[in-house]
């Protein structure tokens, strides 16, 4: 009899069950990861609500998955340079590596891909697609990124919030010595940017957040940030008025749009941006149109970036920085939950759990 092996399949909105299906036989170009930990995504509370991706059959999800090589073929262990008992991060995308988009270095947008790590159908053979179950398969073309076994599982599973940080400040904005930086959105990728872009040298780091955001906009300060900036509630203050007063009328470099769902904060960035500056829009806004007021683009001679996930180099620039043990980075993470409590987690990183101020979740199927 196949062993069976246990995973969190989101059935509908607001709704994952608990179950189980046989593990993957490997073959020749194939691989099995034992999962580790794998880190929750605010898509995934937007998607566990039905905000984002619309209907879709059952699936695991997790995208941001951490763990062991637990099988791996001689084809796939030459190709990746893994041997079993190595530790590996894993990229959402599966591309097919062969398009002109993968052989130019975009295989983000690769035309072939019909899989990816946690979005894939459970209808899809070998099933076990997603990071949320104990095992996890890995793909002949899935996307791998060896990370240091030394790491607490729960420090190395930010790789993937560290590694938006990295790429929509850095390799994105373009953040230089010197810089003023504004980051809107607190979440873990927005204290990600703080770090990426202190690392980088920015001379000021400015960040947005709720009210409710105290615990992260704490965090925020103690990884580099100089101002946070409170947007709603009685001490409400306007960010535009603010980065002007920072900066003496001279506003930000490079401003960093990260919050989900919120109109706002759209025009909010393009205010900010001084003449000549850059702003990378990285927060969905569950696909509703949003006005945009393009003269600002135009008489502020803006460059406007779409930041669409992370990508190769982001991961790897990411994963040196955590090795690196420069930044407490272990501060980021605050809560960990067992394969049973999934929705929990998920919930608990949307705010919906009373007391459980979150920035950054984890679930480890061994507990």
């Amino acid at each position: 009899m196949a062993e069976m092996v246990r995973a969190a399949v989101q059935v509908e909105p607001g709704k994952i069950e608990l179950r189980e299906y046989p593990r993957p036989k490997i073959g020749a170009d194939d691989g099995l990861l034992r999962v580790e930990a794998n880190g929750i995504c605010g898509s995934d509370v937007e998607t566990f609500r039905g905000h984002l991706g619309g209907p879709r059959p059952a699936f695991i999800p997790g995208h941001e998955p951490l763990g062991i090589i637990a099988e791996i073929g001689d084809i796939a262990a030459q190709r990746w340079g893994v041997q079993p008992g190595d530790r590996v991060a894993l990229e959402v995308i599966v591309p097919c590596r062969s398009c002109t988009d993968c052989l130019t270095g975009r295989y983000q947008f690769c035309r072939n891909r019909k899989y990816g790590h946690g979005v894939t159908g459970v209808d899809v053979e070998p099933t076990l697609w997603g990071g949320l179950a104990e095992y996890m398969y890995i793909s002949p073309t899935s996307v791998l990124h060896k990370i240091d076994k030394n790491l607490p599982a729960e420090l190395a599973a930010t790789y993937n919030s560290m590694g938006a940080g990295v790429r929509w400040a850095c390799h994105l904005g373009g953040v230089r010595l010197g810089d003023t930086v504004l980051v809107l959105g607190a979440g873990q990728r927005g204290i990600a940017a703080v770090v990426a872009a202190r690392a980088a040298g920015a001379g000021t780091i400015i960040i947005t957040g709720l009210a409710a955001d105290a615990h992260k906009l704490a965090v925020a300060r103690e990884f580099g940030a100089d101002h946070t900036v409170v947007v709603d509630g009685d001490d409400a203050q306007s960010i535009v008025a603010r980065v002007e007063d920072i900066t003496g009328g001279e506003m930000a470099d490079v401003v960093l749009e990260l919050t989900p769902m919120a109109a706002g904060p759209v025009t909010d960035a393009l205010l900010t941006a001084k003449r000549g500056g850059t702003v990378v829009l990285a927060g969905l806004k569950g696909n509703r149109e949003i006005p945009v007021r393009t003269d600002l683009i135009i008489n502020r001679a803006l460059t406007v970036r779409g930041a669409f996930g992370v990508d190769a180099r982001g991961m790897d620039d990411a994963i040196a920085l955590i090795e690196s043990r420069k930044f407490p980075l272990e501060k980021m993470h605050t809560h960990t939950f067992g394969l049973a409590d999934t929705a929990l987690a998920i919930q608990t990183l949307g705010g919906e759990v009373p007391g459980e101020p979150a920035i950054h979740v984890s679930v480890h199927p061994s507990l």
